[in-house]
């Protein structure tokens, strides 16, 4: 039998995961820094979440490509929250950001054609991109006082090939949200070349009050003020003075004369990985064309059960009571780590401003892969830095959503092994 070269993945086990089943098979003690599904950090849920799944409505089977209407209109009210007015016509419901994701790369690029990735970022776009015969393009992000995007490395990015940008906002695993000057400068580009903007928001509501956005130097500061004619009117009148954003904000205000799709979901923004419940909102020009084939994409699948989505709204309108446990957790966890980092000047704990991640500079004396496992040896589980496609070695990447006990003992074997190196 012949495979297509698409699935052409090395599916061998890897030497660190190899190490950590063999040490979890063994009993031994796993502090995990790299954990990222909240039904499994401890957090308290409502009891009566899973009641809303016994709707009667859901025995009736209604097959809207879009979604039903009640669960759209329960989408727009989260973003009205946001200070983002969406009619539920602009909104088509899918089972993950992940399926988002590949409706949109069908519905803006031809097989070979290309789509702009920000890097370091989540590795799932490989996957995604290779199954949807598309190719990614890494444009860099730099970090200067703050991550920040590079405007001429993306453009130096861009091929006649180029169909869309991926944004994350904010971005994962650097937790940096985007900037004013950021968004006019991804606007710019994005009218110049006829290119479609891609922003991945599950992260939004988790802004961190420690490194709030748009407080980093560099150009944010002097020019988003003179840079607002680029946004969109609803975007542009989010903003604060010197160009700081509100890290509410949402892109799918839009962006002036940019096809802008937004994709975000139950996953992150009520802690619900489980329930596979995500979206896509679509703005800018041509939008009602796009709406009108991401419908068909939809139709043809029909992903999206019935019991999930006469759930929704019940799910998204009770977020509040997970989104204030885990902002708790993530805070006090980013806290601890600074503590005991805190005597290494020889570590740097990056600027973060959202999300649960934090991104750390360590000495490039190894590999990251070998630091992983000497760490895994001493009983703490966190990731290499190249699987954000930074480089192979001085980057450690960790998760701020264990409980807290389990970090606390997490960071403090983190740092003193890392001690050796300051």
């Amino acid at each position: 039998m012949r495979f297509s070269r698409r699935t052409d993945w090395n599916t061998e086990e890897s030497e660190l995961a190899r190490a950590h089943r063999r040490r979890a098979a063994a009993g031994e003690p796993i502090a995990d820094l790299t954990a990222s599904n909240p039904t499994r950090c401890g957090f308290t849920y409502d009891p009566e979440l899973l009641a809303a799944l016994a709707s009667k409505r859901a025995l009736d089977y209604d097959p809207q490509p879009r979604g039903l209407l009640p669960s759209r209109e329960a989408v727009c009210a989260y973003y009205a929250g946001h200070g983002v007015a969406l009619a539920p016509e602009q909104i088509v419901l899918t089972t993950s950001t992940s399926e988002a994701y590949s409706f949109l790369f069908r519905l803006l690029a031809d097989p070979g054609d290309e789509i702009l990735v920000p890097q370091p970022g989540y590795p799932l776009f490989d996957f995604l991109a290779g199954l949807d015969d598309v190719k990614l393009k890494a444009a860099p992000l730099v970090y200067d006082y703050g991550w920040q995007i590079d405007p001429e490395g993306f453009r130096r990015a861009l091929t006649p090939r180029t169909r869309a940008i991926v944004v994350v906002n904010p971005n994962n695993p650097t937790g940096h949200f985007t900037k004013p000057w950021e968004a006019a400068e991804l606007a710019r580009l994005c009218r110049e070349f006829n290119l479609a903007l891609i922003v991945d928001e599950v992260f939004l509501d988790y802004p961190l009050a420690a490194d709030p956005p748009g407080s980093a130097s560099g150009p944010g500061a002097d020019q988003a003020a003179n840079q607002d004619a680029n946004l969109g009117p609803n975007l542009a009148a989010n903003l604060g003075a010197n160009g700081a954003a509100n890290p509410a904000v949402s892109f799918a205000a839009g962006l002036e004369g940019v096809p802008v799709f937004v994709v975000s979901g139950l996953s992150k923004i009520a802690g619900l990985p489980q329930m596979k419940a995500a979206w896509i909102a679509a703005t800018g020009p041509e939008a009602t064309a796009a709406l009108d084939r991401l419908e068909v994409i939809a139709d043809t699948f029909l992903s999206m059960n019935a019991p999930v989505q006469c759930a929704l709204p019940a799910w998204l309108e009770g977020r509040r009571a997970i989104q204030r446990q885990i902002t708790r957790r993530v805070a006090a966890n980013l806290t601890e780590l600074d503590r005991q980092l805190a005597p290494l000047p020889a570590v740097s704990r990056l600027k973060v401003e959202g999300g649960w991640y934090a991104v750390l500079r360590i000495p490039a004396i190894q590999p990251d892969e070998q630091t992983v496992i000497e760490l895994l040896d001493r009983g703490v589980w966190l990731h290499p830095g190249y699987f954000f496609a930074m480089p192979p070695s001085g980057w450690l990447v960790v998760s701020l959503l264990a409980p807290e006990q389990e970090f606390s003992r997490g960071a403090s074997s983190l740092a003193v092994y890392l001690d050796a190196f300051s």
